[in-house]
């Protein structure tokens, strides 16, 4: 895992001197990802950087890496798992990589296979590639959006880097804001590629390789889960184990210590599980939150996961003050906003964890692969809600919405209230209505326009449920969740690693049919099948709830102070939402007439961020 950072300029009255400088100015901007080590190379037109966070070759690896023979320049932010395979590969075709390091491979694979080169590697990585016989950048991203990349491109060059807050460095202020681009972070509560906060700077999308020259950009996505729709297979049990037991064993095959992030739900557990039975012997810790209202605290369930497989628990409590402070300093290590509110707790554990490891084995993924969420379940009801008269549907929802809200977590009042407000749409558009930070009404109120949502259709012979798990894949996992686990890991250097992210694995949960990913009301049919072999029936089976932060009284209490504050922020006025319907907001949610946690500090996060933005002067 490192920080890149990298800037190519096709004309520039900049000298070479300046170019190096400007570029180790943008890794000493990420050396919190990569603390190992700091280096520059430049190569005609490019300059390229890395901040290494040493994972494997521990002697050999350092970047970024040229290529002996054609004077390619490569840097990597992650890991390449199937590295081995690639030399077995290379070595057939006359080429030998003697490096032990996984990086090393990319360099050769490039020189002979050009940019298809990328759908080779299997790994979370971010990478670049300049070849200077092309004059030729090459960025790309894994196929889940593991780890992320940023760019800015122009007539004169361009320049990129794993943070936003890095890339800023390099580019002339002030950077003008993309409000259609905030507006959508509003609905959803992050920016979906290749959108950011400024119009200059975009992202990488998931599976995404983009190709500079002096005078194209070309933009090719090498993959895509389940297009077209993987032809069913039988959910066999034992084929899946070894698939999967392979995914952990390459993902933990590293020269670092590491550990394991435990929720003590299903996905976590079961990575845990897995990994203790191929390494019995390793002296494996894991790493839980906790919270000290009940409701949301699931450390006991954590702490009898890892009792059971004799692993030693590490706990971390989380509390409302921690919050303002880690905010602050997490939107200006990266640059940008994301609207989960477990960024911060993840934030914590990371922390605790790097004073042991530099890995951590994570569960993330297993929901949207393998249909977890509660909101597939109301996909495959709505049908049958809809078909029912409308007097009847009529005296539901009048029901549903007088439910007074409550401050437990996810509780069925909400769902249940998310579920009649969208029961009538489309499939899709409904799912994006369930799914929002803010709902169209409240923006309008709050003086902002509602984003169309932009989604492609489904593909003619594609279950409904197929097309909204790849929309979760590719945006809110991508570009929301791992977005969450990324910053908020690097940030203390350590690097997390998903197993149910192997391309193995994601092609697997594409073959089961509809009822193996949710059958009735139970979701991920399939997976807690398969869990049943290495946990105990009331962890497979037990209520989801998912990392969730008590937010809903913290607004009412401890927080409620802060947030008057930020929803005050006249800087609010210049994406246009009024801060005077923002406050009234907060005052409804602390007189118990409604819960807006969600849309609260989905607004509370982009204060914080303009006020980073502006103290920089970028805008």
């Amino acid at each position: 895992m490192c920080g890149i950072a990298g800037t190519v300029r096709w004309e520039s009255m900049a000298g070479p001197q300046d170019r190096l400088l400007q570029t180790a100015a943008m890794v000493e901007a990420v050396a919190h990802r990569g603390p190992d080590d700091q280096r520059t190379v430049q190569s005609g037109a490019a300059v390229l950087g890395a901040a290494r966070l040493i994972i494997r070759g521990l002697q050999d690896g350092a970047q970024p890496m040229v290529h002996e023979g054609s004077g390619v320049v490569v840097v990597c932010n992650g890991e390449i798992d199937n590295h081995q395979e690639l030399k077995e590969f290379l070595a057939a075709q006359g080429r030998t990589v003697s490096a032990k390091n996984d990086v090393a491979v990319i360099a050769d694979l490039y020189t002979l296979l050009g940019p298809e080169s990328v759908q080779r590697l299997n790994g979370a990585f971010a990478l670049a590639i300049w070849d200077p016989a092309q004059e030729r950048l090459l960025l790309a991203r894994d196929r889940a959006g593991e780890r992320p990349l940023f760019y800015a491109a122009d007539e004169t060059g361009v320049s990129f880097a794993s943070e936003i807050a890095s890339l800023v460095t390099a580019l002339s202020r002030p950077l003008p804001r993309d409000i259609q681009g905030i507006r959508d972070y509003l609905q959803r509560g992050y920016f979906g590629a290749p959108q950011s906060p400024f119009r200059s700077i975009r992202k990488v999308r998931p599976a995404e390789v983009v190709i500079f020259s002096r005078h194209t950009t070309e933009h090719r996505r090498y993959w895509r889960w389940n297009l077209p729709p993987a032809p069913r297979h039988r959910a066999d049990p034992q084929t899946f184990d070894n698939i999967f037991r392979h995914a952990v064993h390459r993902q933990s095959e590293v020269d670092v210590p590491y550990g394991v992030f435990l929720s003590g739900g299903v996905d976590s557990s079961l990575v845990a599980a897995v990994l203790r039975s191929l390494r019995p012997e390793y002296p494996l810790t894991a790493y839980t939150l906790r919270f000290h209202e009940p409701s949301f605290d699931e450390g006991s369930f954590a702490q009898q996961v890892a009792q059971m497989l004799k692993i030693p628990c590490e706990t971390v409590w989380v509390q409302a003050d921690d919050f303002p402070r880690e905010l602050a300093g997490l939107i200006a290590h990266t640059g940008e906003p994301l609207a989960d509110p477990a960024w911060i707790p993840a934030a914590l554990l990371a922390r605790r964890a790097a004073q042991d490891a530099k890995i951590a084995l994570v569960g993330e993924g297993g929901d949207e692969l393998f249909g977890g969420y509660p909101t597939y379940i109301g996909a495959r009801v709505s049908a049958g809600y809809a078909a029912l008269p409308n007097p009847i549907k009529s005296a539901i929802g009048s029901i549903v919405r007088r439910w007074p809200p409550s401050q437990k977590k996810m509780p069925l009042s909400f769902l249940l209230k998310k579920f009649v407000d969208g029961a009538e749409l489309e499939g899709m558009a409904r799912h994006l209505l369930w799914t929002a930070s803010i709902d169209p009404a409240l923006l309008k109120r709050l003086g902002v326009e509602p984003v169309t949502p932009q989604f492609e259709p489904k593909h003619e012979d594609e279950a409904l449920l197929d097309a909204l798990q790849r929309y979760d894949l590719e945006n809110t996992l991508a570009e929301g969740l791992l977005t969450k686990a990324d910053r908020a890991s690097m940030l203390s250097a350590i690097e997390l690693r998903a197993p149910f992210l192997d391309p193995e694995v994601m092609e697997f949960a594409a073959g089961l049919s509809v009822e193996e990913r949710v059958k009735g009301v139970t979701t991920k049919a399939f997976l807690k099948t398969y869990a049943l072999h290495y946990l105990p029936r009331a962890i497979v089976h037990r209520k989801k709830r998912g990392l969730s932060v008590p937010l809903t009284a913290w607004l009412r209490g401890p927080l409620y102070e802060w947030a008057e504050g930020h929803l005050g922020n006249p800087l609010l006025g210049d994406v246009g939402i009024r801060p005077s319907e923002a406050k009234a907001l907060l005052e409804e949610h602390r007189q118990l007439k409604n819960d807006h946690a969600r849309p609260l500090w989905t607004l509370l996060v982009l204060s914080e961020w303009l006020k980073w933005a502006d103290s920089r002067e970028l805008t």
